[in-house]
């Protein structure tokens, strides 16, 4: 399989700092190669966990050494929690302590949790160094690692304090897929879908008819990862540091935010990717309560997150979840609101997506209140 499938580069046009996402098999065997060209003589802190790590790491550290590249590896827990603050700054530690340059590089060899503290840190030691993603979940491989969003979270919510740092290459290996567990590679297809339903219908449908063919492998999830790359890529280089266009990319985040902070981030009731699922749902359905679209989309949205195997529902958490009046509180600390009115992604139809600003609170409160129910 690895000889024969092919490969897909997709480009993040950004000027001087364009960068390159390399999709297709076997590429953590080929890092050194791919990252030696790149960048000749650079060395590299490489970030991983220890799930991650076991499985991968001496494949790439081999891969590295091979090239010439100098690599000072770093294996840390597991998990959602690892987003903060100490971790932050024993990554900072460990880069400053293996002697790296501004012009060497952190490498974060993992998901979007290791993705986002490595490109945290490489943005603010030694005030911006270079920045190398090898994802190794489907959501990282078409979400977390494509557009310089890093970050950790705070009480106060999911990803609050970070900055924008773009790497200088992503290299999305998805040979490593298969080794994923199904609940995280359901949960990094709803990434995926979300790309159909913000203004790409046609890819919606695509992957109604396709999904079975990107969960077993080949062609179909090259071309799905491809496409979903491709379309956070022309968001990104349009609008890089959300000020417009990019916000359409946290469709259904607002809500999912709200219900991870819910859970205390608690991998074991609910990950990131199954949040969003749930959150899209309920922008579909919000949007249909406030007349904006047919609620034949929403139920249309629903079969298919459900039929892949997602949670779609409030209900579908396991345990209590904290009274409604919490969850918009949790609303209220989102990133996506500003000076204080609650702003949304919502929908008229599958594909059409759209920045609602100002939207009442007390129809959010009233329509969770409803969905909590039900």
């Amino acid at each position: 399989m690895t000889q024969t499938l092919p490969r897909e580069t997709v480009r993040v046009d950004l000027g001087e700092r364009s960068y390159d996402i390399v999709i297709g098999p076997g590429l953590i065997t080929q890092a050194g190669s791919e990252i030696a060209a790149r960048k000749p003589g650079v060395r590299c802190a490489v970030v991983t966990d220890r799930n991650v790590a076991a499985a991968h790491l001496d494949a790439l550290l081999e891969s590295l050494a091979a090239s010439g590249v100098e690599a000072a590896p770093l294996v840390l827990e597991p998990g959602e929690k690892t987003k903060r603050f100490d971790e932050l700054i024993k990554v900072c530690d460990h880069v400053l302590g293996a002697r790296l340059e501004r012009g060497d590089a952190v490498l974060a060899l993992g998901g979007g949790v290791i993705g986002d503290l490595s490109g945290f840190a490489a943005g603010i030691v030694r005030r911006g160094m270079g920045f190398i993603q090898v994802p190794t979940s489907l959501l990282a491989q078409v979400d977390s690692s494509v557009g310089g969003k890093t970050g950790i979270n705070s009480s106060h919510g999911k990803n609050l304090i970070g900055v924008f740092h773009q790497p200088d290459l992503v290299l999305a290996d998805t040979d490593v897929l298969d080794t994923l567990p199904i609940r995280e590679f359901r949960a990094g297809y709803a990434e995926v879908a979300k790309y159909g339903l913000i203004d790409r219908p046609d890819f919606f449908a695509w992957l109604e008819k396709n999904w079975r063919d990107v969960f077993s492998g080949g062609p179909a999830r090259i071309q799905a990862i491809a496409t979903s790359c491709q379309a956070k890529a022309e968001v990104v280089a349009a609008d890089e540091r959300e000020t417009g266009a990019r916000a359409l990319l946290n469709l259904g985040h607002t809500f999912g935010h709200a219900l991870e902070a819910a859970t205390d981030y608690d991998g074991r009731r609910l990950v990131h990717g199954e949040g969003v699922a749930i959150g899209m749902v309920l922008a579909h359905e919000f949007s249909a309560r406030m007349n904006l679209a047919s609620p034949d989309d929403a139920a249309r949205v629903s079969h298919h997150l459900k039929e892949v195997g997602l949670p779609t529902r409030i209900s579908d958490i396991e345990g209590e979840l904290p009274a409604t009046d919490i969850l918009m509180k949790h609303i209220g600390q989102d990133k996506k609101v500003r000076r204080g009115a609650l702003t949304f992604i919502l929908t008229r139809g599958i594909g059409q997506s759209f920045v609602a600003d100002d939207v009442p609170a007390d129809e959010v409160f009233r329509f969770l209140e409803d969905k909590r129910a039900s």
